[in-house]
């Protein structure tokens, strides 16, 4: 496991980029890590490409690929998934929630043998900072939903953040889900196809510049789509794609 790639998704995050950019660089710079970030300009219409010019400029492991099909996170995502060259890759917010920091203990986490990292902000150890109430409840009743449904130890399965070997993202494939639902699917199909995963405490909190992308409202019945496919796949697929 030699590089890293971190996948950026950015739909008018221009107010959060070079700080959110900076802060990984610099993180992954400190402790020799070769890496490159693919910033996924998700139909941007503030200055968000601008921004990552500017950036490029001093970071010359910063690249900018635009989506330019049908917007949506998970759309933004699988783009990356696509196009990353590293050993491993990681999915991070543009909007300063998630913690360089934590970064470094996923890769430590991949670098001892694991084909999948985790993050939880719900166990001992992991913190968060200004959680919308709202988001926060809808956020424990999904969770507990999936640990009992898939009978699986991990209270925050619907985090974003999260880091893979290659070789789990090429045995999970193909991804549906063109929203947030990616960020269930893509786990919980390594778990049911048998990858091995580490679930490690992580700290999170919410932006304070910029917009949420996120819409409950939207999203209900798309988790609960994505959700119950693999659910199905876990108990009656006779284990056609369990990785051999």
């Amino acid at each position: 496991m030699n590089k890293l790639s971190v996948i950026i998704p950015a739909r008018n995050e221009a107010v959060n980029l070079e700080e959110c950019i900076s802060e990984i660089c610099k993180e992954l710079t400190h402790h020799s890590i070769d890496f490159e970030i693919l910033v996924i300009d998700d139909g941007s219409t503030d200055n968000t490409g601008d921004a990552i010019k500017v950036i490029n400029q001093s970071v010359g492991s910063v690249e900018c690929i635009r989506n330019e099909g049908e917007n949506g996170f998970g759309r933004a995502v699988r783009l990356g998934l696509d196009n990353f060259t590293g050993d491993a890759v990681a999915v991070m917010m543009a909007d300063l929630s998630d913690s360089p920091k934590d970064l470094i203990a996923y890769w430590r986490s991949i670098q001892d043998g694991n084909d999948c990292v985790f993050g939880s902000r719900f166990i001992r150890g992991g913190k968060v900072y200004n959680y919308p109430f709202v988001k926060l409840i809808a956020n424990r009743v999904v969770n507990t939903m999936i640990r009992f449904g898939f009978n699986i130890q991990c209270n925050d399965i619907t985090n974003a953040f999260k880091m893979y070997r290659r070789e789990v993202i090429e045995g999970c494939r193909p991804f549906i889900s063109p929203h947030f639902n990616l960020t269930v699917e893509i786990p919980l199909k390594a778990i049911v196809r048998g990858y091995s995963w580490k679930v490690v405490p992580i700290s999170w909190k919410n932006r304070t510049k910029g917009v949420a992308k996120l819409k409950l409202r939207e999203m209900g019945s798309r988790y609960f789509f994505i959700i119950a496919y693999i659910w199905l796949e876990k108990y009656f697929s006779r284990g056609d794609y369990v990785k051999k």
